[in-house]
């Protein structure tokens, strides 16, 4: 079967498993002649055209939107992976989050951070708001006024130019990272503000003006934090499949180096001042 006929397919399967009542389309009297929605309810609920809907299941409409997928995803109830392969069968790039969403971090992924006392770990969204951390995290971070944002805390926060050892490296990649995320949701007001507030300073408004996009890839950072001393900590980010658009980030130090010591110093003193606290 061609990829169009895959797309068909799926639509068709996905119309039969949801049900008039799943909808809020109230139940006629008498026997209906299909388990699911007929297309013109499906048609009517994503607001398209029946003819258009038809054709898409008969494999004759090429060229669908990400506005008309994102519509029949949301009434046939797809949930992320259903919409990525609903959106892989169209031909058409997916956004695991789409605009205007907002990434939060549940219960169950502060539990996760909180499972690796002797790892910083957080929970990113795509402007690189802080949605959590575990207390390693929250105790490498502890010499910024606030540990909210890495893009405000690398450009606006005083203590940046010192924590980093290599500060043009880290602003220029929060400077693209943002970049990035402004590409995929230009209408989100949050991004628009963030990037206003921080035009106050000079070094970011130059590395914006290089239009440079990236996302975060594993590599090493060096760190200079007033209590421990030096730190080279490698990271790795993951897409977090239960909140589309969030990113795990895991730091981790080269096994029986000083690096390792200086995190293990950092741990016992964030755990000691949780006690005392």
């Amino acid at each position: 079967m061609t990829k169009r006929g895959d797309l068909g397919a799926y639509l068709s399967a996905r119309r039969a498993a949801v049900t008039p009542q799943d909808v809020g389309i109230v139940a006629e009297t008498g026997r209906r002649r299909v388990a699911g929605l007929r297309r013109e309810e499906l048609a009517a609920m994503a607001g398209v055209s029946v003819d258009y809907y038809a054709r898409l299941e008969q494999g004759r409409e090429r060229n669908p939107s990400a506005g008309v997928l994102n519509a029949l995803a949301r009434v046939l109830r797809l949930d992320v992976h259903g919409r990525e392969h609903l959106f892989r069968l169209a031909d058409v790039p997916f956004h695991a989050a789409p605009a205007g969403s907002v990434a939060t971090a549940s219960s169950e992924l502060r539990a996760l951070l909180d499972s690796w006392p002797h790892t910083p770990a957080m929970i990113l969204n795509e402007r690189l708001d802080v949605l959590a951390a575990n207390r390693l995290a929250e105790a490498l971070y502890s010499p910024f006024r606030a540990f909210d944002n890495l893009v405000r805390m690398t450009f606006l926060d005083p203590v940046a130019p010192t924590f980093f050892v290599d500060w043009h490296r880290a602003a220029e990649a929060c400077a693209a990272n943002l970049r990035t995320a402004v590409a995929g949701n230009g209408t989100d007001s949050e991004i628009g503000r963030l990037v206003e507030e921080l035009h106050a300073a000079v070094e970011f408004r130059r590395y914006w003006r290089r239009h440079e996009v990236r996302g975060k890839t594993a590599e090493a950072k060096e760190f200079l934090h007033p209590q421990v001393g030096s730190l080279t900590l490698g990271f790795q980010a993951f897409d977090v499949r239960s909140a589309p658009g969030a990113q795990l980030v895991v730091y981790s130090a080269e096994p029986a180096s000083p690096s390792a010591d200086a995190l293990r110093l950092l741990g016992a003193i964030a755990a000691t001042t949780a006690t005392l606290s």
